[in-house]
C-alpha cells in the first residue's frame, strides 16, 4: 500500500509543514496549487523534493479558499469547479514539466473533497474536470462502502479511480471519517499502527461501534505536518516494510 502525503502547503514566508523531513518516506506527493495554499516557489521546491525522492506527483486543488486554507465549502456552479480545477492541475502540470517530473494524478483538498464525497454534483464536476483533461490522470478519493457506485461513474468516464484510507483517523459504521468534533476521532500510537495491520492484511478498519467495515484501499493517507507526525510516518512504512 502507497503512503500519500498532502505538500507544498506554505506561502510566502509562512511555512507548513515538514516537507523535506516526510519526503523520503513517502510514495505519493499531493501538492497545492495555490487556491488554498502554496505559491510559484514553494510548488517549485516541493516538485524538485519529489523528483529527487522518486515520488509521484499529484495535483491537491482546492476552492478558491486562500484565507480559509480550503476548509470552507463553497457554492461553485458545474462550471466553475471544473475550471477552477483545470486551472489548478494546469499550473501544477507545467511546473512538473520544468521540473522533469510528470503529473499522474489529482486529489481534491479540504471541503471540496469532503463535497465531492458527499455530494453527487460535486463528484460529477470533479470527474468532468478530470476527465476533460489533456492528458489521463487517476482521482484519488476516499475509501468507503459505496466505492463501487464512484467507480461507476468514474468508468463512463474514462477515469481511474485511486482509494485512499487513512492511518489516523476513525471510521464510521458508514465508511465515512469520524468528524474530528467528536472523541476518538483521531487515533494516536498502537492504535493507529493497529488500524494499518488491519487495513494491510484484512482490508478492512473496525469502525466507532466495533464493526469490521471491509474498504479495498490502494494508498495511505500520512502527515507530515510536525515532529510527532514524521515518526508516525517513519513507524508506518517500517511497518508495511
Amino acid at each position: 500500500m502507497k503512503l500519500n502525503c498532502d505538500l507544498g502547503e506554505s506561502f510566502g514566508s509562512w511555512q507548513m509543514g515538514l516537507d523535506t523531513k516526510v519526503m523520503p518516506h513517502i510514495d505519493m506527493a499531493n501538492i497545492a496549487c495555490g487556491f488554498h495554499a502554496g505559491d510559484a516557489d514553494v510548488m517549485a521546491r516541493t516538485l524538485a523534493q519529489a523528483k529527487q525522492h522518486g515520488v509521484a506527483v499529484g495535483a491537491h486543488p482546492s476552492y478558491p479558499d486562500l484565507q480559509g486554507f480550503g476548509r470552507r465549502s463553497m457554492a461553485l456552479s458545474h462550471s466553475e469547479i471544473v475550471n477552477c480545477m483545470r486551472y489548478q492541475i494546469a499550473a501544477l502540470d507545467g511546473m512538473a514539466l520544468s521540473a522533469g517530473a510528470q503529473l499522474s494524478y489529482v486529489k481534491p483538498h479540504g471541503a471540496l473533497y469532503n463535497d465531492m464525497m458527499a455530494k453527487p454534483a460535486v463528484f460529477a464536476a470533479v470527474l468532468e474536470a478530470v476527465a476533460g483533461f489533456y492528458k489521463p490522470l487517476q482521482l484519488m478519493i476516499l475509501a468507503t462502502a459505496q466505492q463501487q457506485t464512484f467507480a461507476e461513474q468514474a468508468k463512463a468516464q474514462s477515469v481511474a479511480l485511486l482509494f485512499e484510507a487513512f492511518a489516523d483517523r476513525r471510521y464510521t459504521d458508514e465508511g465515512t471519517l469520524t468528524p474530528r468534533s467528536q472523541a476518538g476521532a483521531v487515533l494516536h500510537g498502537d492504535e493507529m499502527l493497529s488500524q494499518v495491520r488491519q487495513l494491510v492484511k484484512h482490508g478492512s478498519v473496525t469502525t466507532v461501534s466495533g464493526k469490521q467495515l471491509a474498504l479495498n484501499a490502494d494508498t495511505l493517507c500520512v502527515h507530515g505536518d510536525n515532529q510527532a507526525a514524521i515518526a508516525q510516518v517513519q513507524q508506518i512504512r517500517a511497518l508495511l516494510a
